[in-house]
Order: C-alpha cells, then sequence, then structure tokens
C-alpha cells in the first residue's frame, strides 16, 4: 500500500504539545513577523521548514468517514464525533511522521534512516498495541493482545485528534482491528475559563487538594460537578462548598446519624426490620410504613439507573441517582424521628424497623459508590460490620435484606468532617505565599556575611524579573557590543557613588575589577531546571531549552553550548539562570535569560554551573 514516502514539510510546531498545529490551533501574533502562539500552552510556535517522512493520511478520508458512519458511538461524546468528521470534511493532509535527527535527537531512529527520528505521536500510540505484544512472533507475549485488544480509548480532548483520525487510519494501514471506541473528556478551567496548564501557571496544587480536601472528596468533585466531555471550572472553593453540601451533609450525615443511633439504641447491633402483624397499627401511627417493599423498589430502580448511566460514562448523572435516594431516607428519618419512638416501648418495632431500613440502604450504598469513593466506602463498610471484599460485589447484584440482622457494627467515625472553608483558604493562601516566598525571596548567608549589605526587601523592585540575553559565547557580537556599553557608562559614572574600585595587589589573576555590594545586587541569578533541551536548527553552536526558574511559565533560553554537550543529557539538570537581563533574538528566536557556566582550559569550554545538594527551582544565588 506504500502509505509512507519522503517529502519536504514546513508548518509551525509547538514543542510542549509535540505537534504541528494547524491555522484554527494557534493564534495570530500581535505584531507581524513574531511566531503565533500556541493556543493551549500561550507560547510561540517554531517555524520548522526540513525533509520528513510522510504518512499518506489523505488517503484514508472516506475510510474514517464511513467507519464513524457505521459505528456513530466510536467517538463520544457526540460533540466531539461532529468535531472530528467535521476536521475529515475539509480534506485531510498527508502527516509529517518523522523530524531530522539535527532537530529531535532523543527520539527513536528512522529504519535504515539515521538522519530521521519519528514524531512522537507516530511512536507513542502504537504503543497502545506493541505493549500488549503485538508484532511478537512469542505467543506467550500475543496473549495479552488478544485478551485485552481491541479496547477503549479514554482520552483528554485536546489529542482527540491524533486518536481518532491520525491513531484509526494508522491501524488501517497495518491492517489491525480498530478500537472499540474513542472517549473524551474534558478539561478543567481556572475561574475565568482558560484551561488549566502548568505551562501558563493556573493549576490548582494536587499536594494542597490531598491535604486539606482529600482523595475522595476532589474525585467525587470532579464526577459530580463535571458532566462528562465538558469542560469545568474548578477552584479550592467550589470543591469545599460542593464537598460540604453533598457529602457531609448528605452521605456523611445519613451514615453518622443512622449508626450511632443503632449504637444508641440498639446495643450496637443491626436489630431486626420486620414489623409483626400486631405492632403495625403502631407503625401508621408513628407514620412509617409497615414494610421496606416501597423503599426497596425505589432503591432497585436508583440501582438500575445509576448501573446505566455508568455505562454511558454519565458520572453525574448516576451519582444525581444516588444522591435522590440518600434524600428519600434522610426525609424517613426526619419524619419517624427515631429519638422520639425510642421513648415508648411500644415503637420499638418501629424504631427497629426505621433503623435496619436506614442501615440496610447504606449497605446499598457502600457497593454502588466503592468505584467512585472507596476509601470512604471501605470505611463505611467497616463501620456496618462487614467484611466482604467490595471489590467482588457487583451493584448490579444487589438484592433488598443482604445486612444479616444482629451484626455488631465496629466504631462511628464521620466519613465527611465538615470542613471549615474560611480556614482552608486561608491555610492554602499562607502556604502558596509561603513558597513563592521561599522561592523568590529571602536573605542568603553569603548577603548577610557583607557588612550594610541591602537586605532582599531593599534590593526587591516592584516590576517582574526582566527576562534576560543568553551565553555570549553563542553571540560574540553582541557580546562585545555588550562590553562596550558597559564601559561607557562605567566612564560616565567616574566620581559618583558607583565608582568601581581597583583590585589590590595579590588579586587573584584575572580579576580586571573589584566592584561594590549595590553592584552585585542588580544581578538577578536563580536556580533553574532544563525542562527540554534541543539543538538549534542551522546553528553549530546553539541549543534551545525551556527551563523551570519558578515562574507561572517556564522561560526559553539559548545557550552556546551545542559543541560540548548532548542535548538530552541535560534534561532534568539543576543549573544557575541569570534571570533579569534584556531579551535577545538570534536565529529569529528570543531567549530569555543567561546559564552560567566555567570556562576551562585554553578553549574555554563550557562547564555548567550546577548544586551538589537539592534546592527548589526560582531560588535565589546571592
Amino acid at each position: 500500500r506504500e502509505p509512507i514516502y519522503k517529502g519536504f514539510y514546513e508548518g509551525w510546531f509547538c514543542p510542549p504539545c509535540a505537534t504541528f498545529k494547524t491555522e484554527d490551533e494557534y493564534t495570530r501574533p500581535a505584531v507581524e513577523g513574531d511566531a503565533p502562539l500556541c493556543l493551549i500552552h500561550e507560547t510561540p510556535l517554531d517555524r520548522v521548514s526540513e525533509e520528513s517522512y510522510f504518512f499518506r493520511l489523505s488517503d484514508y478520508d472516506e475510510a474514517l468517514l464511513e467507519l464513524n458512519e457505521a459505528r456513530p458511538d466510536f467517538i463520544r461524546p457526540e460533540a466531539r464525533r461532529n468535531e472530528v468528521m467535521s476536521f475529515i470534511r475539509s480534506g485531510l493532509q498527508d502527516l509529517s511522521i518523522s523530524r531530522l535527527k539535527t532537530s529531535v535527537s532523543w527520539a527513536i531512529p528512522v529504519p535504515d534512516d539515521e538522519t530521521h527520528t519519528i514524531y512522537i505521536w507516530f511512536d507513542a500510540l502504537s504503543n497502545y498495541i506493541t505493549a500488549l505484544g503485538w508484532g511478537n512472533d512469542e505467543q506467550r507475549q500475543r496473549e495479552l493482545f488478544e485478551k485485552f485488544w481491541p479496547a477503549v480509548h479514554l482520552i483528554g480532548k485536546d489529542i482527540l485528534r491524533q486518536h481518532a483520525i491520525y491513531w484509526p487510519a494508522f491501524l488501517m494501514a497495518a491492517g489491525v482491528e480498530l478500537p472499540r471506541a474513542v472517549v473524551a473528556h474534558g478539561t478543567w478551567l481556572d475561574h475565568i475559563g482558560r484551561k488549566m496548564s502548568k505551562t501558563i501557571g493556573n493549576t490548582v496544587n494536587p499536594f494542597l487538594l490531598h491535604r486539606h480536601i482529600g482523595n475522595d472528596p476532589t474525585r467525587y468533585f470532579c464526577l459530580r460537578e463535571m458532566s462528562f466531555g465538558q469542560d469545568s471550572k474548578v477552584g479550592y472553593e467550589t470543591i469545599v462548598e460542593r464537598v460540604n453540601s453533598d457529602l457531609a451533609s448528605g452521605l456523611g450525615n445519613l451514615a453518622s446519624r443512622t449508626l450511632t443511633m443503632i449504637h444508641r439504641y440498639s446495643d450496637a447491633l443491626v436489630p431486626d426490620g420486620e414489623i409483626a402483624e400486631e405492632r403495625r397499627l403502631q407503625a401508621k401511627r408513628a407514620g412509617v410504613e409497615t414494610d421496606a417493599q416501597s423503599l426497596a423498589t425505589a432503591l432497585e430502580h436508583a440501582r438500575n439507573q445509576f448501573v446505566a448511566q455508568m455505562e454511558e460514562l454519565a458520572f453525574h448523572r448516576a451519582l444525581e441517582v444516588v444522591w435522590s435516594a440518600i434524600a428519600r431516607v434522610d426525609k424517613l428519618i426526619s419524619e419517624a424521628k427515631p429519638w422520639e419512638l425510642a421513648k415508648n416501648d411500644e415503637q420499638r418495632a418501629t424504631l427497629n424497623a426505621v433503623l435496619y431500613r436506614a442501615a440496610e440502604t447504606l449497605r446499598w450504598l457502600a457497593v454502588m459508590l466503592y468505584p467512585l469513593l472507596p476509601e470512604s466506602c471501605a470505611a463505611l463498610w467497616r463501620q456496618l460490620g462487614l467484611s466482604e471484599d467490595l471489590t467482588k460485589l457487583d451493584p448490579a447484584q444487589l438484592t433488598w435484606g443482604g445486612l444479616p440482622v444482629g451484626t455488631r457494627l465496629g466504631e462511628v467515625t464521620p466519613l465527611f468532617p465538615r470542613l471549615d472553608k474560611a480556614k482552608i483558604m486561608s491555610e492554602i493562601e499562607n502556604e502558596n505565599a509561603n513558597q513563592t516566598t521561599a522561592v523568590n525571596s529571602g536573605t542568603h548567608a553569603t548577603q548577610a556575611a557583607v557588612p550594610g549589605a541591602p537586605t532582599a526587601t531593599e534590593t526587591k523592585t516592584d516590576a517582574p524579573p526582566m527576562r534576560g540575553a543568553t551565553e555570549a559565547d553563542a553571540v560574540p557580537q553582541a557580546a562585545q557590543a555588550s562590553a562596550a556599553a558597559d564601559a561607557t557608562a562605567g566612564e560616565s559614572q567616574q566620581g559618583a557613588n558607583a565608582s568601581v574600585a581597583q583590585p589590590p595587589e595579590g588579586a587573584a589573576q584575572g580579576v580586571v575589577s573589584l566592584i561594590g555590594i549595590e553592584d552585585f545586587a542588580k544581578v538577578e541569578m536563580r536556580v533553574g531546571e532544563i525542562l527540554t533541551a534541543e539543538r538549534v536548527p542551522k546553528a553549530d553552536k546553539l541549543l534551545r531549552f525551556t527551563i523551570d526558574v519558578g515562574e507561572s511559565t517556564p522561560r526559553q533560553v539559548l545557550a552556546g553550548i551545542a559543541q560540548y554537550y548532548e542535548p538530552e543529557n541535560l534534561v532534568g539538570r539543576k543549573i544557575v539562570v541569570v534571570s533579569n537581563l534584556q531579551p535577545r533574538k538570534l536565529r529569529g528566536l528570543e531567549s530569555q535569560g543567561m546559564v552560567l557556566a566555567a570556562s576551562v582550559g585554553d578553549e574555554g569550554r563550557p562547564v555548567l554551573a550546577t548544586f551538589t545538594e537539592d534546592v527548589p527551582n526560582g531560588a535565589r544565588l546571592k
């Protein structure tokens, strides 16, 4: 079928997305001549023009349309299916599936052509089947593929095109069975509706969620608040409010009041829920139905709806059904008033029936909600005195009356203590502020040792750090111009307070002049972690980095060390970045800082400055 051929590609490429962008996937620059911005990361795109291998995606437009028309549930939800169909009908272009090794050296080499490496999405998608043993000659390895493929892909909507168009076309070309479905979920948005992204810096902190809110409450919020497939705004306050209203006042309150009353009125033993014939009149007078049939029927209906909604991945609707059952039993308790029934011996059977019905409902709730709230439902299960393995219980098989009479309850503890929103928000704000302070400020020992040295507060300006240049070795002409400018500035300052001192006799060789602490304080150096590193096309000396220096968005920095370092070996390294230099463009790319390195030997070989201890990104050097 010859689906792959070699050609030439030119287009806009986003390194964080690892994909080329079409016109509807980037914003046009405000200044003519600047690079457009990725819609997801809001960072400049790279213009890539190079030889490439191509996959004949354009050959598969009709086959993809026929697939989706024959299997309307292949892509879900429907809005995402319509998006894919529209994109296919607009006309598919052949897909670039390789990069030159000089541009992306860390990727897998193209077979029989080591000058090219494989485009990450062409390689990554195949892992779905190769990891299961597809293409392996050993039967033992192929068994996993035969067992688990075809599968259902559950993905984020921002990688829908790769999974719903590229991947099926690749499989068609290879003659491999297609997935059962591609299901795309929505994304978390911040309070103004932007997608949460580490690059933008508008995320919620999962460690803070875990510490202040908990795993199950956070899981519940995501499943209940978000309509599956749609985007949703997520914030700490919104989560706390939902947890208090639904979990603390809903499921948690029902469990606490039911189990506490069984401890109090039935010696912690599950009472008999049957009302004898001679006691039914008292039950009617108390407003309690004489049997549990209506409640059992309502729970069976809720169970069936819950299972059906879960099968459709409509988690928020499934939870709505369950919470309607919780409200029904809460109403039963509030109207029957067990605390009043306990005062009348003639109402003992009625009291027992109310408590049993509430406890049996809790058993159903624990089984149904376990996949969604595993920690809390396991705790509820123990409090009910039950020991069966919850992971092996099927909600669809629940029947009324499964809670054995006489079961001794476990210790009752709150499942979902009410969250103090004001306290939690204050603590989160303080922790965020402390983290920022630790990264961006503070008096260091080296500064404090100098008499009269300015404090961090005195040296800090209101303006954000200026984004700086790059290493002088990469642009010798620029370095010379900068040095000349510095010399001119120094001459104009003679006789002023900022005069330059001459080195004393015996000063170390290479020291040109001494500076005061006020001059040193002008240079802002921060700890940075290299996130990505690659060579700059047609520039033998330049490497391009993205570096995390503790700011909301990583910086792009260029450095003239390509002749001495392989870029893939630098990813993850902690280095020193001069962060308040003016931006400078090299080869059409803006460099937003300068990395520090020692100059070793006669040839001036650069050796990057680094750290022997763990230090946080963004910490200042003083």
